[in-house]
């Protein structure tokens, strides 16, 4: 119901006019309530730190799930969309034509990733750029369907890809179709068919799943949304040994983990696994600007993308390339995956002496700077909220999981901030 009290006064220039209340209000009175959000209204934040509108910090713990590697408002990337936008690229100029921040941007992606696709040949990669990330989950979809009629031989609208329980690769409509929650897509029928699920970490179910129409397996190197989960040693490596054995696509989606979260470039390296192909999002941009990617051997590209087959208005556009390519930048010169590394060693060792003496942890995992702290009675939500009056902002991970995954460049004393605060809520 409209509300005339809630009118925008053109005379209020800054949100921060508005107080905690306006704000939530207009949210709820206009918006989707398709989020259960903690009860703060962020004015800014910087680094690691988030600040509301009465001023008050939170170290923020959870990075918008990754997209926030860098931390926030990181000065580099915001200088080159500054000097963008100077430069008049802000405008979308729509994939007809060429631009110099898109090829730039493209060769930066290709080369940031090992050689994709190594049985395929050593033929370099290519990008696919699109905007949120389960855009390119789905581009890797067409991907392995493609390939799976083009190269195997199977019926066009027969193929099948492997996917696995407590997934997450998104909410859109085909996504949701192979999630494992069924909030997630009850209702929203019909389902995008072609899917088979099997346990996560269960090679054998795996191998027993393929069949003749089996086009491809799409697997997150480790969990997030799912319960911040480890695949057991060796899983990946006979995911890749099923892959070639049958000639199937093996696709990660590390939209999640990669980038340095774990504490390597790419999550994938933990296992010594390549895949056929790679999805990133959320931290490309530094969390500035909606940027994913979809990555493969060039020859695969080339096999199923021809002109016309795919497209996106604001796929590539650019602006986002220019703080893709920032945001790149940053990964290799704050030596992030380093920081990832070290800093994840020292903050898992502190959570790990919490849990031997708490009375609510079941289990502590996680690399690099990508933790998880399984609590008992799946009362997860409970222990965030705690930590968020205390100034910690953390989310839940499938009800039972506390995730902690803060920027990468995060320093000792924050660190000890943190674990604090872990310790008010978890000792008592």
């Amino acid at each position: 119901m409209y509300d005339p009290s809630l009118t925008l006064n053109n005379s209020k220039i800054l949100y921060s006019d508005y107080s905690d209340d306006e704000i939530i209000q207009m949210e709820e009175l206009y918006g989707a309530h398709h989020y259960e959000r903690l009860k703060i209204v962020v004015r800014q934040a910087k680094g690691c730190w988030i600040t509301d509108i009465k001023g008050k910090k939170y170290l923020d713990c959870l990075a918008a799930y990754s997209a926030a590697n860098p931390g926030h408002h990181h000065p580099a990337i915001v200088r080159a969309l500054t000097k963008a936008l100077h430069g008049n690229y802000a405008s979308v100029i729509s994939n007809v034509v060429y631009t110099d921040p898109l090829g730039l941007f493209l060769k930066k992606a290709a080369n940031f990733a090992p050689q994709l696709g190594p049985r395929f040949g050593d033929n370099g990669n290519k990008v696919l750029p699109k905007n949120g990330g389960v855009e390119s989950v789905e581009t890797s979809i067409k991907m392995a369907r493609y390939y799976g009629w083009k190269q195997k031989g199977i019926p066009d609208g027969k193929q099948e890809i492997i996917i696995f329980d407590k997934n997450f690769h998104g909410r859109m409509i085909t996504i949701i179709s192979f999630s494992s929650k069924l909030k997630y897509k009850q209702g929203f029928g019909p389902l995008t068919p072609g899917f088979v699920s099997v346990e996560f970490g269960n090679a054998d179910a795996v191998e027993k799943a393929v069949n003749k129409n089996t086009c491809g397996i799409l697997v997150e190197p480790m969990q997030g949304e799912g319960g911040m989960n480890i695949p057991v040693p060796g899983f990946l490596k006979k995911l890749r040994e099923i892959a070639d054995k049958h000639d199937l696509l093996l696709i990660f989606d590390e939209i999640q983990v990669g980038l340095g979260r774990t504490g390597k470039r790419f999550c994938f390296e933990h296992d010594n696994v390549v895949p056929d192909g790679l999805i990133l999002g959320k931290a490309l941009s530094g969390g500035l600007v909606p940027l994913s990617v979809f990555i493969t051997n060039s020859k695969l590209m080339d096999l199923a993308f021809q002109k016309g087959s795919d497209g996106s208005t604001f796929g590539g556009y650019p602006l986002a390339c220019v703080a893709g390519i920032a945001g790149l930048n940053v990964i290799e010169d704050d030596n992030l995956v380093e920081s990832s590394a070290v800093q994840g060693q020292k903050l898992m060792k502190k959570i790990m002496d919490i849990a031997k003496h708490s009375p609510h942890v079941k289990e502590v995992r996680g690399r690099g700077l990508f933790i998880g702290i399984e609590v008992k009675n799946n009362n997860a939500m409970n222990f965030c909220r705690k930590l968020l009056e205390l100034g910690v902002i953390v989310n839940d991970s499938h009800g039972h999981t506390i995730r902690i995954s803060p920027p990468l460049n995060i320093n000792d004393n924050e660190i000890d901030f943190l674990v604090q605060r872990l310790k008010s809520v978890l000792l008592v």
